[in-house]
């Protein structure tokens, strides 16, 4: 989750909404990245979906069994879905997301039972830490 946080804040420099990513396979790191929605100007440019994209890549397919995907911010809509497509085995997150959140919050998209595969999931790892990132940019957006 360290590493996820490093990215996030990298993303903050950058200007977008900091939040980090990393997908390992025990202890073998696949992917980290962060979000770039505004660089890459690609809705679809989540952290979560940047690094299961690279992880596809370095396995050689879409599914990513035995792996653990750490973001500093429970998914989304979105990346919950993706998560379940790419039949992941475990998710951990820092912050909650009651705006959005698909993975316990608002919804939990990870876990429905009438889907084909469901993750084994961890919320608030180092919490309050994703959560200071996320709350002092958006604080200085309003000014």
């Amino acid at each position: 989750m360290r590493l996820a946080l490093e990215q996030a804040a990298e993303a903050a420099r950058a200007g977008e909404v900091p939040i980090g990513a990393v997908l390992a396979r025990g202890d073998e790191l696949l992917a980290a990245d962060r979000n770039r929605r505004e660089e890459l100007k690609d809705a679809t440019a989540h952290a979560e979906i940047l690094v299961l994209r690279r992880g596809g890549r370095l396995l050689g397919g879409w599914r990513l069994p035995g792996c653990t995907l750490y973001v500093t911010l429970e998914p989304c809509p979105m990346c919950a879905g993706a998560l379940v497509q790419a039949r992941v085995e475990r998710l951990v997150f820092g912050a909650w997301d009651p705006k959005s959140g698909a993975a316990g919050s608002l919804y939990n998209l990870v876990q429905d039972e009438r889907l084909n595969h469901r993750l084994q999931v961890e919320g608030g790892l180092l919490e309050e830490d994703c959560a200071a990132l996320l709350q002092e940019f958006f604080r200085s957006r309003r000014g």
